[in-house]
């Protein structure tokens, strides 16, 4: 063997130690990524309000959310119209009207027969989770938001605290699980919710207030059958009651491992002498205290599985304080562009399953989902499946005729951010950036040249080119004194409902500081769209 002289020796060792320094310094870039990417919050409201918001969320812009338990078992509410869900409870509060139906179709009432005993009658025998995901995957769902458990207090997956779950009885399967398993085989996020808040009031006297006594038939179905006491109640919101509480979505996250916690809006906050600003009443702040702990929980689970994970604050009063995950509320519309929001929006009156349900067109749909999002929203659109786990035709029609316009205009929606106005009355259009790119949705047939108003002061080189999705057709365009004016084909192409201008200029059109970052501010104002598509005042 060749022996080394002194200088390659030397070379040697210097080589080997350029390599061992570059090894230790990508081995301490690793290490700081992974600590940078490993948030912890410390427990207080202060550290969560600084949680980002997740990329598959803020890009994601449509979920599906699915009320479905034993109440879909009924499929019915007096005067055909409204959440059919809160049934359950209803039956108690309303006997004159609830309690001959209930006897003409099952031929007994409460107590004899109760909400307890139509368990047994939702069996999703049909139900087919993958077929389901197949079809929310296919028409552009990003993420799917189940109901784990509604007030009823019936728990959809295989719970070892609660006996009144889907594997003990009804299915005699893990919704949850079987669903979340399909989902995310098609890439989808996945966000069983929890609605259990409310749960002291559902069939109580009395609904918001921290102690409660079941109503007559209700304490006489307990009397009769003790085991319904974990059903029905607990009536007051006691300390065992939260931590119960807390122990269900524990189980939920542990087993499940959800991208979103979906939490519905907790009345009492502000309900029976309580009130965030002026103080609690114990039992109620130690509710507060524990949802605290509930959130900094998961969000440090996420971050410990590097899973990006988010939170969101029901009802226009807030369950914790803004910025703690994103505003949501049922069929929200914001007028302005507020800070991250979510409207869970239904396709009829009723989130849980309504036989006959009056349903808005595809048209107002699309509307509703695209100044949704041109406001720095979220649309997530609900079905209310049959107890046998059938999807509704018409929403499965609604469904797919909405996947099919996204499939033409997506680029305009998916990743897409606000732009310094959200609307434009004449022309009925909305608005939607990504990039140098600036898209100006329709939202009525275009049959006469297009003023963009708030286009005004562009030059000529301001545009490089415009095109309408879904169409080879030319557009033509002039940038004049007045703004960008668009002259739309006599063919509009293959969309229907709504029609997407995309125009490339030449700079970003993304205007993050038109935000309205107030809450209250961006909630005032709100509005809800009624059946035939008229915008109302909340």
């Amino acid at each position: 063997m060749k022996k080394l002289k002194n200088t390659e020796k030397i070379y040697f060792l210097l080589l080997f130690l350029f390599v061992s320094f570059i090894s230790c310094k990508e081995k301490q870039a690793a290490t700081t990524a992974t600590l940078e990417s490993s948030v912890h919050y410390d427990g207080s409201w202060e550290a969560l309000q600084e949680m980002p918001i997740p990329a598959w969320f803020d890009d994601g812009k449509i979920g599906l959310f699915i009320h479905w338990g034993p109440y879909s078992a009924i499929g019915y509410k007096k005067g055909g119209k409204g959440y059919a869900e809160h049934v359950p409870k209803l039956v108690y509060e309303d006997p004159e009207h609830y309690y001959p139906y209930l006897k003409e179709r099952w031929g007994a009432a409460p107590p004899d027969f109760g909400y307890k005993d139509i368990i047994p009658e939702f069996k999703a025998e049909k139900w087919n989770p993958e077929e389901w995901a197949s079809l929310f995957a296919e028409v552009g769902v990003q993420y799917v938001v189940l109901t784990a458990e509604h007030h009823d207090g019936f728990s959809n997956w295989d719970s070892k605290i609660n006996p009144w779950n889907s594997v003990n009885m009804g299915p005699k399967r893990d919704l949850v699980g079987d669903l979340g398993k399909a989902v995310r085989s098609q890439g989808l996020k996945y966000a069983p919710s929890y609605h259990r808040e409310r749960h002291t009031g559902f069939f109580a006297k009395e609904k918001y207030v921290v102690h409660s006594e079941p109503r007559p038939d209700i304490a006489e179905e307990i009397k009769r059958v003790p085991e319904a006491a974990s059903l029905y109640g607990p009536f007051n919101y006691s300390k065992e009651f939260v931590d119960d509480y807390v122990a269900r979505w524990k189980e939920i996250q542990e087993q499940y491992q959800p991208d979103f916690l979906w939490i519905d809006d907790v009345p009492i906050f502000t309900r029976d002498g309580n009130n965030p600003k002026t103080g609690f009443k114990p039992e109620i702040q130690y509710f507060f205290d524990q949802y605290r702990g509930m959130i900094t929980d998961f969000m440090n689970n996420g971050s410990d599985r590097s899973q990006e994970v988010y939170v969101n604050n029901k009802g226009a009063n807030r369950n914790w304080p803004d910025g703690v995950g994103c505003l949501e509320k049922d069929n929200l519309k914001l007028s302005v562009i507020g800070p991250k929001w979510q409207s869970c929006t239904t396709f009829g009156t009723s989130f849980g399953y309504l036989e006959n349900d009056t349903y808005k067109t595809v048209q107002n749909v699309i509307i509703e989902m695209v100044e949704v999002v041109s406001r720095n929203g979220n649309f997530l659109i609900n079905i209310g499946p049959r107890a046998d786990g059938t999807i509704p035709e018409e929403q499965v029609m609604r469904l797919r005729e909405m996947g099919n316009w996204l499939k033409i205009n997506g680029d305009g929606i998916y990743g897409t951010r606000y732009w310094k106005e959200n609307h434009q009355e004449k022309g009925h259009l909305a608005f939607t950036t990504k990039g140098k790119s600036l898209y100006a949705i329709a939202l009525e047939e275009p049959k006469e040249t297009i003023l963009i108003e708030a286009t005004k002061g562009w030059t000529a080189t301001s545009v490089k080119s415009i095109s309408l999705l879904g169409s080879d057709n030319k557009v033509e365009w002039e940038v004049t004194a007045n703004g960008l004016a668009i002259t739309p084909p006599s063919n509009l192409g293959k969309s229907r409902y709504a029609w997407t201008f995309r125009i490339i200029t030449d700079q970003e059109q993304h205007a993050p500081n038109v935000i309205q970052k107030d809450a209250t501010k961006a909630f005032k104002g709100t509005k809800k769209v009624d059946l035939e598509g008229h915008v109302k005042s909340d």
